[in-house]
């Protein structure tokens, strides 16, 4: 790998605070099941969501938080409701007694893993309740009884209406990414799941979002008991560890010059993002081409399959994973030593989202963007949410390295050209009708895409230009009457048999 040029170093991180703070968590009081816990996953100093969350969560307030993936909200949660679990004396025996919604499968996953690992001394029995998996096991589950369910709306909602997922003995609520899960389509399905918890004043509560938007404070304001917002500012999150970098690149040249980096970059794991679900399957096709190993993952795939990538790309079996921004929420790897921004993102947001999966705890990261003439446009909202201009390196010709890769098809081209050979094929068809028949198209538009007209209309209508035009309007007038006559030829037939029957009637 060459020597990467000074002009990709940014000193934007000489100005920010550290990512931890100087809080500790032996400091909190936390009991001895939960400290073993979070010693043994390494944490020793909170970062500044935990530190100004905790202490207000641990003594029974709401809070509404706004932070970043990667800032450890996870564990600040956690936490809290581990500590205020095994403190409660008044729980309903067999009931879950907190519940954790997450807009995501992949996402409730990560917390599911992260759960278990810091409260493996609580004793406490987690259940995770999403779509794609074994829809009777984990009915059982929930009929055997646990303490704390992670969940997506969908799935827990259609237990609930079983009767197999019980909520009176609910006493923390945590609602994680909940911009996501209005962007999601989630709103009404987040609404129904609080309406059938305990009251607000029974329960203690907890949102996180990236963005505190009016949606969401809306459900602060209808759902949770006087929160408390704490607020961390994305440029500290994102500026911290990571040195962005920007490319002002024509369409055409995108690939090249993503070769070009792979091959002078000194890189662990790379998480690619593009914004479509046909560009994931394009660009991967064209990586693989090139003896780059890649992987893409969209939102269509099933749960199983999405499970195995990710499980590949945490483990290293897979090197360089290629995604949308849907299909991004979830994926909390360590390691990601790049983050490239093959699209620009189309909201200014998911640019925070996607270059924090780099730099996660105090690590620090690279995150590349390639700006074409198609997504140039996005750049200004992403640099006046960030607050500052991203720098720009432009790349000297030997950056780019030739594609030989060869042409790629992939579904979603398939079915274009399907589409396009279906209009040939009309075409073909109304190239071999008598003349008689060609000038169809004109007088009825449908033909070109191969409705034709019924036969009796076709016996009724003049065939040559001239019967046209010699009685233009009694053609028009007869074939109005006949498409009554047939839609009602007894009603037709009436009035023509009796003449007076205007004035028997």
């Amino acid at each position: 790998m060459s020597d990467e040029p000074e002009s990709l170093t940014s000193d934007l991180r000489a100005v920010k605070p550290k990512f931890l703070t100087r809080t500790t968590f032996t400091e909190l009081n936390l009991p001895a099941e939960v400290l073993s816990g979070i010693s043994e996953a390494g944490f020793t100093y909170c970062t500044p969501i935990q530190a100004q969350t905790l202490p207000v969560s641990l003594a029974g307030r709401d809070v509404a938080g706004q932070a970043q993936t990667g800032t450890g909200k996870t564990a600040a949660f956690l936490v809290t409701i581990f500590t205020r679990l095994l403190a409660l004396t008044d729980r309903e025996p067999g009931l879950p007694a907190a519940l954790i919604v997450a807009p995501t499968r992949e996402l409730a996953n990560q917390i599911y893993e992260e759960a278990n690992f810091i409260g493996r001394h609580t004793g406490f029995k987690i259940a995770q309740v999403v779509g794609g998996i074994d829809y009777q096991r984990q009915a059982e589950i929930l009929k055997e009884g646990v303490d704390i369910v992670i969940c997506t709306p969908g799935r827990v909602i259609d237990y609930f209406k079983q009767g197999i997922f019980k909520t009176s003995g609910i006493k923390l609520v945590v609602i994680d990414e909940a911009d996501r899960l209005l962007d999601l389509g989630f709103e009404k399905d987040m609404r129904y799941i609080l309406k059938k918890l305990p009251r607000y004043d029974k329960r203690q509560s907890m949102l996180f979002s990236a963005t505190l938007s009016y949606r969401v404070l809306e459900l602060t304001y209808e759902y949770m008991n006087l929160p408390e917002f704490i607020s961390i500012a994305p440029e500290e999150v994102t500026v911290e560890g990571v040195d962005q970098v920007l490319f002002h690149v024509g369409r055409e040249q995108k690939l090249p010059l993503l070769l070009g980096i792979l091959a002078r970059e000194d890189w662990n794991r790379v998480l690619i993002f593009i914004n479509t679900k046909a560009g994931v399957e394009w660009l991967t096709q064209k990586l693989k081409g090139n003896n780059c190993p890649a992987e893409g993952i969209t939102g269509d795939l099933h749960q199983r399959k999405r499970f195995q990538l990710m499980e590949n790309f945490k483990n290293g079996r897979i090197k360089i994973l290629v995604a949308t921004d849907v299909a991004s929420r979830g994926i909390h790897v360590e390691d990601i030593s790049h983050v490239i921004n093959y699209d620009l993102p189309q909201d200014a947001e998911n640019y925070i989202h996607r270059i924090g999966r780099t730099a996660r705890a105090g690590k620090t990261g690279k995150a590349f963007s390639l700006a074409c003439e198609q997504y140039v446009f996005h750049l200004e909202a992403v640099e006046e949410m960030l607050g500052y201009k991203i720098p720009v390196v432009w790349a000297e010709d030997d950056w780019y390295v030739t594609d030989r890769s060869g042409p790629v098809k992939t579904a979603s081209r398939g079915r274009k050209v399907r589409a396009v050979h279906g209009k040939e094929r009309v075409q073909k068809r109304l190239a071999r009708q008598t003349p008689s028949e060609k000038p169809w198209p004109q007088k009825y538009p449908g033909a070109f895409f191969g409705f034709l007209p019924d036969k009796s209309t076709e016996a009724a209508t003049p065939s040559t230009p001239a019967a046209e035009e010699a009685a233009p309007t009694t053609r028009k007038k007869k074939r109005r009457r006949r498409r009554k006559k047939k839609s009602g030829p007894a009603d037709a037939a009436t009035p023509a048999a009796n003449p007076d029957s205007e004035l028997q009637s």
